[in-house]
């Protein structure tokens, strides 16, 4: 389904895409939030009272000199300090795919927050799949831009995979947005098309 999906000015789609997503005033907590940017942004434009969860300290240091709440810690691990439903969004930006245990940490997400954000790039995106027919070795794009040999991406996954994911561990998917570098996609069904010309996709969960 085509639908125009409204973006702000001046933003990375993904970040322009989150925002609107999340409602105003909401308590949120962004899992892997790096430098805090979106974290920084979702609370100058959304008035959120957020926190953050960050492994690497450089990025824990900035988060900081941005005024942010963040706490150095590794996802993997667990959300064991938050109580249940204890924010209304838990956010997992374009990190999904670099955990050791996807499965244990949506779980914990889902459990933590009333809905759950999360996106990824789609490793069924045609480009990916040419890329790896006609050449025969692993694709690089401005989404996944690392070689094979030093990428902290260790479980890539298709939208269809996410999909038949959900409806094993009895997921709702509220929201999708299928986003490539020319089109926004809005719509919460799976189909053919979204798994083939989509390279990011950005869902909202729960249970």
């Amino acid at each position: 389904m085509n639908n125009h999906y409204a973006t702000s000015k001046g933003l990375h789609l993904n970040y322009s895409i989150i925002l609107n997503m999340i409602e105003e005033n909401s308590r949120v907590l962004d899992l892997g939030c790096g430098n805090g940017e979106l974290l920084k942004l979702l609370k100058d434009r959304k008035k959120v009272t957020g926190n953050g969860i960050e492994i690497d300290q450089k990025g824990v240091i900035q988060c900081l000199e941005k005024g942010l709440s963040v706490i150095q810690g590794d996802i993997d691990d667990g959300l064991k300090q938050f109580p249940d439903k204890s924010y209304d969004y838990v956010i997992l930006n374009q990190t999904l795919q670099s955990t050791y245990n996807p499965d244990f940490v949506l779980e914990e997400m889902l459990r933590v927050g009333k809905k759950c954000v999360v996106s990824f790039p789609n490793f069924a995106y045609w480009r990916i799949r040419c890329e790896l027919f006609f050449k025969g070795h692993m694709p690089k794009s401005k989404i996944l831009p690392f070689e094979w040999y030093n990428t902290p991406n260790i479980h890539l996954l298709t939208i269809k995979d996410f999909f038949e994911f959900s409806k094993e561990h009895n997921i709702k998917i509220l929201e999708g947005i299928y986003t490539t570098k020319a089109n926004i996609r809005k719509g919460i069904q799976y189909n053919i098309f979204s798994n083939f010309f989509a390279e990011e996709v950005i869902f909202v969960i729960s249970k």
